[in-house]
C-alpha cells in the first residue's frame, strides 16, 4: 500500500517550500545568481541541503521558480502603475518608471534577473520576462498609434526595442550600485524551514505571517541612502525621456 501524507505533513512541507524560496530571494538579492547555491539556500532556510533536494531537483529548477516568483511580482507592479494613467504615452512612461526605480532599489536582485551569467533555462526565464514587458508596452503603443497619438509603427517591434534598451542601460548602473537591501526584510528566523514534515502540528508564529517575504515586497529604502552612480534621481527620468522621443512622440519636457 502506497504511503499517503496526512494533511498536516502535506502543510509542513509545502511550508518549507516556502520558506526555501524566501531564502532564495533574500541571496539572490545580496549575493546574485552566483552566490544563490543549493547549500547556501538550505543553509539560510535552515534545512540541510538533502532536505532541499525534496523539493528541488537541482540549482536550475530552483533558480526557474525562483524568477518566476519575482518577475510575476514585477510585472503586477507594473500593470497596477499603468492601470493609474489616463493616456497610452502616461502608460508607456509608467512601464518604465515603475520597472526601473524598483530594479534600482535593489540592484543586486536586479541584475541577477536581468544579465548576471546564468544557467540555459534562467535565460529562457529572461526572455519570458521580456516579452511580457514587452506586451504590456506593445498594447499601448497600438492604442496610441489608432489614436493618432503617435506616428504609425510596429508596435511589437518598437515594443522590443524599448525593452531592450532600458535593460541595456540599466545593467551598468546596476552592476556599478552597492549592495544593498529594502529597510523591511524578515527580522526572526520565522523563514527557517521546519527540517522534519513530520513535525506538523507546529504552527507558523504570527510574526512571520506579518513579515514581508521579499525583497520586492519590502518598503522602498530609508531615506538619507547614499545615492550611487546612475541613482534613480537621475537614471528614471532620462530613460522616461528616451522612451518618449523613441516612440516618435513629444516629450513634456521638450520646449
Amino acid at each position: 500500500m502506497a504511503y499517503r501524507r496526512t494533511p498536516a505533513v502535506q502543510a509542513r512541507l509545502d511550508a518549507q517550500r516556502e520558506a526555501v524560496l524566501q531564502s532564495a530571494v533574500l541571496l539572490l538579492a545580496e549575493r546574485g545568481y552566483g552566490g544563490c547555491t543549493m547549500a547556501a539556500v538550505a543553509d539560510r532556510a535552515g534545512i540541510a541541503t538533502g532536505s532541499l533536494y525534496q523539493h528541488f531537483a537541482n540549482k536550475a529548477e530552483l533558480s526557474v521558480e525562483l524568477f518566476r516568483r519575482v518577475v510575476t511580482r514585477e510585472i503586477d507592479a507594473v500593470n497596477a502603475a499603468v492601470a493609474l494613467r489616463d493616456t497610452p504615452r502616461q502608460r508607456i512612461a509608467a512601464v518604465v518608471e515603475t520597472f526601473a526605480t524598483r530594479a534600482l532599489r535593489v540592484p543586486r536582485l536586479a541584475y541577477a534577473l536581468l544579465v548576471e551569467p546564468a544557467d540555459a533555462v534562467v535565460d529562457g526565464e529572461r526572455l519570458v520576462f521580456r516579452r511580457a514587458f514587452r506586451d504590456v508596452i506593445a498594447a499601448e503603443i497600438a492604442t496610441a498609434v489608432a489614436g493618432g497619438e503617435l506616428p504609425p509603427q510596429d508596435p511589437v517591434l518598437t515594443a522590443a526595442a524599448l525593452v531592450g534598451a532600458v535593460g541595456e542601460a540599466l545593467a551598468g548602473p546596476l552592476s556599478t550600485a552597492p549592495a544593498r537591501l529594502p529597510a523591511r526584510l524578515p527580522v526572526r528566523a520565522s523563514a527557517k524551514a521546519p527540517e522534519s514534515a513530520e513535525a506538523a502540528e507546529t504552527p507558523a508564529t504570527p510574526e512571520a505571517a506579518e513579515t514581508p517575504a521579499t525583497p520586492e515586497a519590502a518598503a522602498p529604502e530609508a531615506p538619507g541612502a547614499p545615492e550611487s552612480e546612475g541613482s534613480t534621481t537621475e537614471v528614471v527620468p532620462a530613460l522616461v525621456s528616451f522612451t518618449l522621443r523613441a516612440l516618435g512622440g513629444r516629450d513634456d519636457s521638450d520646449a
